[in-house]
C-alpha cells in the first residue's frame, strides 16, 4: 500500500461518497421510464465507452494475459453486475430505509474478513468501533423504524445483504491489481460487466421498445459518467492509499450524501437524531482510517 497523503485521500473518500450517494435519486428519476435491468446495461456501457478514452488519453493499456482477465471477472462480478442485479432485486420487495441500512454493512464484513481470512490489513479494536459507530450512525440517519421490517420478506433481506457482502468481498479482492492503474482496472471491470448485462438487457427488455423522456435520458447518462465511470476511478485509486476498510467507509458517508441532497432539492430539515447520526457516521469513518501508532 503507498502511504497516502490522509487529508488528501479523505476529501477523496467524500467525493467518492457524494458521487454514490447521490446516484440513488438519478435511479430514482430514470428508473420510473427504464427498466431496472437495461438501467444497469446502459450504466456499464456508457461507462465502459468513458473509462475507455480516460484509458487511452493516459496512454495506458488493458490487459493481455488471460489470468488477469479472468480475475478482472471476479471483480467485476463482485463489485457491479452480481452486486447491482441483488440489489437492485432486493430492493422491489423491502423499504429503501431497510436496504439503506443493510448495503452499509459492507465495512463489517470487511473487517472481519480481513480479521479471521485474509488479514491483508492491520485490524485493531478502534477500526472495530469505527465500523459499529458508523453503522449506528446509518441506523440514526436512516430512521430506527427502518428496522421494523426487519425479518419479513427474507429474500429480499438476504439478497440486500448478499450484495453488501459482495461489496466487502470486492474491495479485499480489488487490491490485488495494484500494477494495474486505477483506469485500467475501473475499465476492464465495466467492458467486462457489459458483455453480461447488455445481452441480458436485449432479451428480457427490448429496451428499442422503450420511449424514455429527455429527463430520464439525463439521469442515466449522469449516473453512468458521474456515479461510475469517475466514481470508480476514485474507488480504484483509493483501495491502493486508505485500503479495503477505508474505502468500504464510505458506506457511512453516502446516507448523509442522502440528508444533504433532501435539504438542498426537497427542502428537508436535519432533525436532533438525524444531526446524531451524521456526527456518529463521521467519527466511525475518521476511526476506521485514523493512522495506526507506529510500533
Amino acid at each position: 500500500m503507498t502511504k497516502p497523503h490522509l487529508p488528501t485521500e479523505i476529501a477523496f473518500l467524500i467525493l467518492l461518497a457524494l458521487l454514490w450517494g447521490s446516484s440513488y435519486l438519478f435511479i430514482k428519476i430514470a428508473v420510473a421510464e427504464i427498466p431496472p435491468l437495461t438501467l444497469i446495461a446502459i450504466r456499464v456501457s456508457v461507462a465502459a465507452v468513458f473509462l475507455l478514452a480516460v484509458v487511452y488519453l493516459r496512454g495506458h493499456r488493458l490487459p493481455t494475459d488471460l489470468p488477469t482477465w479472468k480475475s478482472l471477472l471476479i471483480l467485476s462480478f463482485l463489485n457491479s453486475t452480481g452486486a447491482w442485479v441483488l440489489l437492485t432485486w432486493g430492493q422491489q420487495y423491502i423499504d429503501s430505509g431497510l436496504a439503506s441500512v443493510l448495503n452499509s454493512t459492507s465495512p463489517i464484513f470487511v473487517f472481519f474478513i480481513t480479521l479471521f481470512i485474509t488479514r491483508h490489513e492491520k485490524m485493531s479494536p478502534l477500526k472495530l468501533g469505527g465500523a459499529m459507530l458508523g453503522l449506528f450512525g446509518v441506523v440514526l440517519i436512516v430512521g430506527v423504524d427502518a428496522l421494523n421490517g426487519l425479518g419479513t420478506q427474507v429474500l429480499g433481506q438476504l439478497a440486500a445483504l448478499t450484495g453488501a457482502i459482495l461489496y466487502a468481498c470486492a474491495a479485499i479482492y480489488g487490491r490485488r491489481f495494484a500494477h494495474l492503474s486505477p483506469a485500467v482496472t475501473a475499465a476492464s471491470t465495466m467492458l467486462l460487466a457489459f458483455v453480461c448485462l447488455v445481452p441480458a438487457s436485449l432479451i428480457v427488455d427490448q429496451p428499442w421498445t422503450l420511449t424514455p423522456s429527455i429527463r430520464a435520458i439525463a439521469a442515466a447518462l449522469a449516473l453512468s459518467i458521474f456515479c461510475t465511470g469517475i466514481a470508480l476511478l476514485i474507488y480504484f485509486r483509493l483501495l491502493q492509499t486508505l485500503g479495503s476498510l477505508g474505502v468500504a467507509s464510505q458506506a457511512y458517508l453516502r446516507a448523509g450524501v442522502g440528508v444533504g441532497l433532501g435539504m438542498v432539492f426537497l427542502g428537508e430539515q436535519i432533525t436532533l437524531v438525524v444531526g446524531v447520526g451524521l456526527l456518529a457516521a463521521v467519527l466511525g469513518v475518521v476511526a476506521i482510517n485514523f493512522p495506526a501508532r507506529k510500533e
